[in-house]
């Protein structure tokens, strides 16, 4: 899973509602913080460099920001990063 990661106690919260374990979470807020729309393709790139993502995995992400706007997404991974 790959949330916007406004703070840990917010994801903690949805793993615990949903039924699924914490470690399937992407979670480097001691790393960057909150970083608003950049959390998502920043927590991406942990995870594919970490190894914690790798080719095939299927992701959900789910974003949110001020207001009401949000986004959400399902999708299979099928490559590496191209940059470092």
């Amino acid at each position: 899973f790959l949330l916007h990661r406004a703070n840990e106690r917010i994801l903690e919260a949805v793993a615990e509602r949903i039924g699924v374990p914490k470690d399937k979470f992407i979670i480097n807020m001691d790393e960057n913080g909150n970083t608003s729309a950049a959390s998502i393709p920043l927590a991406l790139d942990f995870a594919v460099k970490s190894g914690k993502v790798k080719k095939g995995d299927v992701l959900a992400c789910a974003g949110f920001g001020a207001g009401l706007s949000w986004g959400a997404a399902v999708f299979r991974w099928e490559g590496e990063l191209l940059s470092e």
